[in-house]
């Protein structure tokens, strides 16, 4: 088996509804592996009743029998399905999202009292055996949890939900030792391969939950360094060199950007899981922060910095990032087709996300259909494409591509608009297939806008080759 912690390196970013500028509630994150190329397509899986079958995970043979229903939803899988589905993120048709998961890491202390399980729940389990069956955020976490107490957790993991009204991020960090808390409406919060949850009032069940008996496993095995609270990070988390260099510096620059008047350290333990912006966020804002490399500081590894500053943090968008995505979920009573799941294959930084309403029976070709070798008829391949000629004429090309993510935003928006007007008055099965119509339009519109810059950058790029040599035009 292998050790998947070691797989994945994530990060998520939630916003509450009061938060966001739309009203909306926002779970995001960079499915980040430990390869560059790491194929993934965006499909739809049907509803499903009467079923008798057992699931049985390809990773770690995790064996549980699946309920008899369950709804339909959106998913982005891995396209070699032999380590699990691993189908990561998606809306079911109830409005619930779900993006499984953000790898993170408890310290040696707690570990050794309860230890993973070696075929628990793990990140190709997580989506395919909670998102079909919930019916809002909060109900996720308690489905989740009852599948950890049961089979226990094979992996740390942070997990997010979102529905209309809440946002929810749980973290399982041992074997059945599981915090979450709801993101406050008027906040956002960033989590980056570490423990971020910190204190756990357990008198307001409303806003937090947590594994039957954590207290009293903490208490008998004298887990709590403080003397004054209970705090989650504190008891179960790490604070290392990788730490403050791999994971902190990531959710600083997140909240540097969201809350620029605030002054921290990089490197701090400290850094505030929940925070209040200084304004109301944007999908833009989100996908800036999804698609950033410390933009702007000394430690862009793409950026004027010296040689050592480029390589002291590990950024957020990564060559390695297997998908990006962002879950908006906006008020069902103004807007009929709430859910728009935002796909991004290839470098965040380099390439777009591309909305999707997720009130669908089916996505388009490109993205449900994927060739083992590169093919720019597929979304995943065009992509990644895109991003190789961008970054390696860096300098030359990144300004073209920044009008090119610009435009679709805009476009992006205007067509949002114009679905939400369409839809005013339809429902059920004739909503459906007229969004799952749109997908294919906007799937269509996207693909054409890329190759289009795809092939002008390449153009270009000719010009731009070391294997040239100017000479006396009379010779």
């Amino acid at each position: 088996m292998i050790d998947r912690i070691e797989m994945s390196a994530c990060t998520s970013m939630m916003v509450g509804k009061k938060a966001s500028l739309d009203g909306a509630t926002y779970i995001s994150r960079n499915e980040d592996r430990l390869v560059a190329i790491y194929p993934k397509r965006f499909i739809v899986q049907p509803a499903v009743t009467g079923r008798k079958e057992t699931y049985v995970s390809p990773y770690n043979q995790l064996t549980v029998p699946w309920p008899e229903t369950g709804y339909r939803y959106t998913a982005t899988p891995d396209a070699d399905q032999s380590a699990g589905p691993n189908e990561e993120d998606g809306f079911n048709e109830k409005n619930v999202g779900e993006s499984a998961t953000e790898s993170v890491y408890a310290n040696e202390r707690v570990l050794a009292y309860d230890p993973f399980v070696k075929n628990g729940l793990a990140e190709d389990s997580m989506t395919t055996l909670v998102l079909p069956f919930i019916n809002s955020a909060r109900e996720g976490v308690r489905y989740l949890g009852d599948l950890v107490k049961q089979y226990g957790s094979a992996e740390g993991n942070g997990v997010q939900f979102n529905d209309q009204n809440e946002v929810w991020y749980m973290e399982i960090v041992t074997g059945h030792q599981w915090v979450a808390v709801r993101i406050p409406d008027d906040c956002y919060a960033v989590a980056a391969n570490q423990v971020a949850i910190q204190t756990i009032d357990f008198n307001d069940p409303d806003n937090y939950m947590w594994a039957d008996g954590i207290q009293d496993f903490v208490d008998r095995h004298n887990l709590n360094p403080d003397a004054d609270q209970w705090n989650f990070r504190h008891i179960f988390g790490t604070d290392t060199e990788k730490d403050h260099h791999y994971n902190t510096p990531r959710v600083w620059f997140a909240q540097r950007y969201l809350n620029p008047e605030i002054i921290q350290d990089p490197e701090s333990p400290e850094l505030p899981f929940i925070r209040k912006a200084n304004r109301k966020i944007s999908i833009e804002d989100i996908q800036y922060v999804l698609k950033s490399h410390f933009n702007e500081t000394q430690f862009d590894p793409l950026g004027s910095g010296s040689e050592h500053d480029r390589k002291t943090y590990r950024a957020i968008s990564l060559s390695r990032t297997a998908n990006s995505h962002i879950l908006q979920m906006r008020p069902a009573d103004q807007h009929h087709a709430a859910g728009v799941q935002w796909v991004g294959f290839g470098i965040p930084a380099f390439c777009p996300h591309v909305p999707f309403f997720t009130d669908a029976n089916d996505t388009d070709e490109s993205y449900r259909e994927l060739p083992a070798k590169m093919d720019l008829n597929a979304a995943y391949w065009l992509y990644e494409a895109l991003a190789m000629v961008v970054e390696s004429h860096y300098a030359d090309f990144i300004e073209d591509d920044l009008a090119y993510q610009k435009e679709l935003n805009e476009w992006a928006r205007r067509k949002i608009a114009a679905v939400d007007a369409a839809t005013a008055k339809m429902s059920g099965s004739d909503l459906t297939q007229y969004l799952t119509e749109q997908n294919h339009l906007i799937a269509q519109h996207y693909n054409n806008a890329t190759r289009e810059l795809l092939f002008k950058l390449i153009t270009t790029g000719t010009g731009l080759s070391k294997l040239t040599f100017k000479m006396d035009p009379n010779l």
